[in-house]
């Protein structure tokens, strides 16, 4: 969950959202509820040989609808996971497939339209004891409104089971590592602004196509991180980002936590950590 923090840069993107979802709202539109845009299931999947369980949450939507990636952009809702119902759980790990880019309004967002299937490997306390998931799903879902969302889900996931076929798919879309995609080099520096940081991150990456976007997350969710700007600079794409931490000020920055993700023509590319030049 991407957790915005308080400063301008925060103010100033929350009010940019707040003036699109007020555009769309004035729209007039059929009333829709969540049942008629919006259903969800539980796949239990399978234990894995490590121990671990592939179970995935799957998302349908109606045509023309969409819902959001773990870092949505400005305007977009962040999805927010709440496990405390389950038993025998110890870690979960989101397996993200490959997001899309949408523009509305003249706004930039990141996530998923008509379908999404989420795996996540469950590590439970005890593997020789069934895992019971109790979980609640608060989101966001928009086509010319939006709408939040809330999902629940339950149910005892197999000590065996069998590979599934959606989830084997949604994991086989994540995005490449960098090396697989022809990463040749990364490398990010730092400027202080008076919130917080600025970080532009320096990728010589193979061109993605006539669209490239790029998102820069920060390991640390209190630290809220703005769109990137982007652009190409010869063989190097150069994408720029405020970072300001809650309460703003200067703040220590894990190089090895932050994550850059790059999304263009297919499977997006992903590259974990950025050190300086």
């Amino acid at each position: 969950m991407i957790s915005l923090s308080a400063g301008f840069a925060y103010v100033a993107g929350m009010m940019k959202a707040a003036f699109a979802l007020a555009a769309l709202l004035a729209t007039p539109v059929h009333a829709f509820s969540q049942d008629d845009v919006l259903s969800g299931q539980l796949l239990p999947g399978w234990r894995m040989e490590n121990g671990n369980q592939m179970a995935a949450m799957a998302l349908n939507l109606s045509p023309g609808w969409k819902t959001y990636w773990r870092a949505p952009g400005e305007a977009g809702i962040p999805p927010e996971f709440d496990w405390s119902g389950s038993d025998n759980i110890k870690a979960v790990r989101f397996h993200w497939p490959s997001p899309s880019v949408f523009h509305t309004n003249g706004l930039q967002t990141v996530g998923y339209h008509d379908a999404l299937v989420l795996p996540v490997e469950i590590t439970p306390k005890d593997p020789a004891k069934p895992v019971t998931v109790r979980l609640r799903v608060d989101l966001g879902v928009c086509n010319d409104i939006c709408l939040p969302a809330e999902l629940n889900f339950a149910g005892q996931l197999p000590a065996q089971g069998k590979p599934d076929p959606s989830i084997r798919a949604a994991l086989a879309a994540q995005p490449r590592r960098g090396d697989e995609a022809g990463l040749k080099a990364i490398s990010c520096t730092v400027q202080p602004i008076s919130d917080g940081l600025r970080l532009t991150a320096r990728i010589d990456l193979p061109k993605r196509g006539p669209e490239e976007v790029v998102v820069i997350e920060n390991g640390d969710r209190n630290v809220w991180v703005s769109e990137a700007e982007t652009e190409r600079q010869g063989a190097l794409l150069v994408s720029s980002a405020d970072m300001v931490p809650s309460g703003g000020g200067a703040f220590a920055l894990d190089r090895k936590g932050v994550t850059v993700t790059v999304l263009g023509q297919g499977r997006a590319v992903e590259i974990a950590g950025c050190p300086a030049p």
